[in-house]
């Protein structure tokens, strides 16, 4: 996120602007957040998700691990 707020938008970013690929052609993607108190996690996930989506981060993968915040306050979200 902090990116796509340096790019001015997320739609100024590119996939290898975000996703790394290492050991055995693993993806790796690092998506951030507010600061603590400030903004919406939530919507920070849904948004890096879409993005991932829209720019073809899971074509051609077998699994799709997520590691994110357990406390959004802001109402959190589905997936």
């Amino acid at each position: 996120l902090s990116l796509a707020a340096e790019a001015g938008s997320v739609e100024d970013l590119e996939l290898d602007d975000v996703m790394k690929i290492g050991y055995k052609n693993i993806r790796c993607v690092e998506s951030g957040g507010p600061e603590p108190g400030v903004g919406c996690a939530g919507r920070g996930v849904i948004t890096s998700i879409n993005f991932l989506e829209e720019n073809g981060a899971y074509d051609g993968v077998d699994y799709v691990s997520y590691d994110v915040l357990g406390d959004v306050v802001c109402g959190g979200f589905a997936m």
